[in-house]
């Protein structure tokens, strides 16, 4: 008889630290973390930069998939955008710059885990707090942000697990 599998993150149960109104952003991370972890040990560097039929490549799914993390927990902070963050915002769509499988998980590792610590931090009560967004400065709050911040993620992660599927697949 098949061993059981792992449920999804989501329905393990409350993690301790995370408050109860938090818990769905957490669990959401922790899924992708899990997803990344599981897949991109198994891609070759080529496969990770395969565009198939033009499409974003796993590498780039990655790299928007941390940047963006710590661009929207930035903003959910109440501050703005360093240089450093336009200029990795800019290098996300390089088609000329490349890193390691290594390289981009453990850059997707420590932006899940800064993510998740700035989510275990937030105090429910500045939930409401509005918050700018980009340099049109668009209205959010911490919680959409959170939340966005969460979404955001699974569906890249969502992108790239479908990506490394079909790049698996092509054969040179």
């Amino acid at each position: 008889m098949p061993a059981p599998s792992t449920p999804e993150v989501w329905l393990r149960g409350p993690l301790p630290g995370v408050p109860l109104e938090l818990m769905p952003v957490v669990h959401s991370l922790l899924q992708v973390r899990e997803e990344l972890v599981a897949l991109v040990p198994s891609l070759s560097a080529e496969q990770l930069w395969t565009r198939p039929g033009g499409a974003a490549s796993v590498g780039f799914h990655i790299m928007h998939l941390a940047g963006s993390l710590d661009r929207l927990l930035t903003y959910a902070r109440g501050e703005s955008l360093n240089e450093l963050q336009r200029a990795d915002l800019a290098a996300e769509e390089d088609e000329g710059w490349r890193e390691s499988p290594a390289a981009l998980l453990g850059r997707a590792e420590k932006a899940i885990d800064a993510a998740i610590e700035q989510v275990r931090a937030t105090p429910i009560a500045t939930l409401g707090e509005p918050r700018p967004v980009g340099r049109a400065a668009l209205p959010s709050t911490v919680r959409g942000l959170l939340f966005h911040a969460g979404e955001h993620a699974q569906r890249h992660a969502g992108q790239l697990v479908t990506t490394a599927k079909i790049v698996g697949a092509i054969r040179p």
